[in-house]
């Protein structure tokens, strides 16, 4: 993308704050925010927020390694952990909310969102199931590890399926909102 694409405007606000605005929005209140350790703008913009700011300090590790990272920052109390990718800003609040509502009937599911039949993000973990991270493995493993746990959550919301990851899907986005 050529610059950090959390930080790219859209309506006149980065793209990190659509994200964590709809996160708030839902009632969620223990939120954890990976980023990198020279991401001064956006520990800038998450740090004016209700959000908890933990630091990766390898830009190049892969995403389990921010999990992991972020892991150790969540309450002991907490039995679910919702990891929401801030490359995916078009996620309503009300599908947060949906997701909320199926852990609190189902906390030993993996709750994964799905639209016209194709999964999406976020994903809701049982603390219990996120914990396989630790062992060495992605998130994709810890799923394919336990397919009887996993409950796929029929949204109306085709933002969950919405990655920002090429300059095109950026131009996309812009035209969508």
């Amino acid at each position: 993308m050529g610059r950090l694409k959390q930080l790219l405007p859209v309506n006149n606000k980065p793209v990190i704050l659509h994200c964590t605005d709809r996160i708030i929005a839902s009632g969620i209140e223990d939120i954890i925010a990976v980023v990198r350790h020279d991401s001064e703008d956006l520990k800038n913009i998450l740090n004016s927020l209700p959000v908890k700011v933990v630091l990766n300090r390898n830009p190049d590790s892969e995403m389990a390694e921010s999990v992991r990272i972020g892991l150790h920052a969540v309450d002991k109390s907490i039995t679910g952990v919702m990891v929401c990718l801030s490359d995916h800003p078009l996620v309503r609040t009300d599908t947060f909310k949906i997701l909320i509502q199926a852990h609190e009937q189902e906390a030993e599911k993996i709750l994964i969102p799905c639209f016209n039949g194709k999964r999406g993000h976020p994903i809701l973990f049982p603390r219990d199931a996120i914990q396989a991270v630790f062992s060495g493995m992605n998130l994709r493993e810890v799923i394919h590890a336990n397919p009887q746990r996993v409950t796929l959550v029929h949204v109306t919301d085709d933002g969950v399926l919405f990655d920002m990851d090429t300059v095109e899907e950026y131009k996309d986005l812009l035209k969508r909102c």
